[in-house]
């Protein structure tokens, strides 16, 4: 099973920001431990700060062999029409991540125009939101039981 990550806007400096909203581990020691715990699947990643280049990236799923998507566009998943659009193009299940509770901070971050666009969404749990995504899609990979997008 192959999985992409697709991270967005600061995400890259996990680790030195906001400790208490995003943690103190760097993405590469999350992803270290996402490919060591999930070493029976494939786990590529990509990390933009640029919304055309998240874009352009998911566009290209359409065409590759992918199983599943995992996206945190970060703040782009508040306004990102063009983001949104663009997950709807490849037919493999997609899973929001957030490493916060959106719906408990700002007024601003607690709509997300992604999520219709996604199976599903996982925010709250700091690291371990990448974690249970990857959870859900080993223990689901034969069938798309469970999403819920029409």
């Amino acid at each position: 099973m192959k999985i992409l990550i697709i991270n967005g806007p600061n995400l890259n400096m996990l680790g030195r920001r906001d400790e208490a909203f995003y943690g103190t581990e760097s993405f590469d020691k999350i992803l270290e431990k996402l490919k060591a715990d999930f070493e029976d699947m494939e786990i590529d990643y990509f990390q933009s700060n640029v919304e055309g280049d998240i874009v352009t990236r998911i566009q290209e799923l359409y065409d590759e062999d992918y199983h599943g998507l995992i996206i945190n566009a970060g703040a782009y998943s508040h306004y990102s029409l063009a983001i949104h659009d663009a997950l709807l193009i490849p037919q493999i299940p997609k899973i929001e991540v957030h490493l916060s509770n959106i719906y408990l901070r700002e007024e601003f971050r607690r709509t997300s125009v992604l999520t219709r666009a996604c199976d599903g969404i996982i925010a709250g749990f700091g690291k371990e939101s990448y974690r249970l995504a990857m959870d859900y899609f080993r223990n689901n990979q034969r069938s798309r039981i469970g999403f819920g997008r029409k």
